[in-house]
């Protein structure tokens, strides 16, 4: 994909890649800025589910404008293989930015709060993001919070993705209704910052097990493991 072109815009590194996605850095050539591409994997190219999902991706985060969210400029189609444009965040995961030197707890309070602020715009906007989890917010050189990956958000009134009794997203950042395949509310959201924010305090996650089946057992029937031990 390095050196690529799509459309009018020229690849020039990997961001990173996930199981729903891969994202690049490009040129913009016809504008003469950095943005970020995202791409299915090659191995969902021709999967319409995972398609929806993209198009899904890019209209959900296109209804947001927030300054703690990262902004979506399109949705581009080229040689057959449709791609999210967005905005390009020079700044890393929460995870590293956490890990990486000392935070004071005003720091992570901080941290907190934008995520926050991001989270209820996009509620009040009906958009309910369903994956957040530190690995879908970056923290930008000047401490900035941009929530990213609507992959699987959900806007009111649009058909679900996901098949009843299925997971979404990260299973240890979900409340226990969307682990049991229910529908999300924005109260999903806050529950799983409220997961971020007590393994930013602790570096820990409150529910923690050798597997899936042993993990979804103690969020549905077990108490967090306390912040302090």
């Amino acid at each position: 994909m390095i050196g690529q072109t799509f459309s009018h815009y020229k690849i020039t590194a990997k961001l990173g890649a996930g199981g729903m996605g891969e994202v690049f850095l490009a040129e913009d050539t016809k504008l003469g800025r950095k943005v970020a591409l995202k791409f299915l994997p090659a191995s969902m190219w021709n999967e319409a589910e995972a398609q929806q999902r993209l198009i899904r991706e890019a209209k959900a985060a296109s209804q947001l404008d927030h300054s703690n969210i990262v902004t979506i400029y399109g949705i581009e189609e080229s040689e057959g293989r449709p791609f999210i444009v967005m905005a390009h965040v020079r700044g890393v995961t929460l995870n590293e930015y956490c890990t990486s030197r000392h935070k004071t707890t005003d720091d992570l309070i901080d941290l907190a709060i934008q995520i926050a602020d991001g989270l209820q715009h996009a509620h009040e906007a009906g958009v309910i993001h369903r994956d957040l989890k530190p690995g879908n917010v970056l923290v930008d050189d000047r401490g900035r919070v941009r929530i990213l990956d609507f992959g699987i958000a959900r806007l009111r009134g649009t058909t679900r993705l996901t098949q009843v009794g299925s997971t979404v997203g990260t299973l240890a950042y979900s409340p226990p209704e969307l682990a049991q395949g229910k529908d999300a509310e924005p109260t999903s959201d806050i529950y799983s910052l409220g997961v971020v924010i007590y393994q930013m305090l602790t570096g820990r996650l409150p529910f923690d097990a050798d597997h899936e089946a042993a993990l979804l057992y103690s969020i549905l029937h077990e108490p967090p493991v306390p912040l302090r031990i």
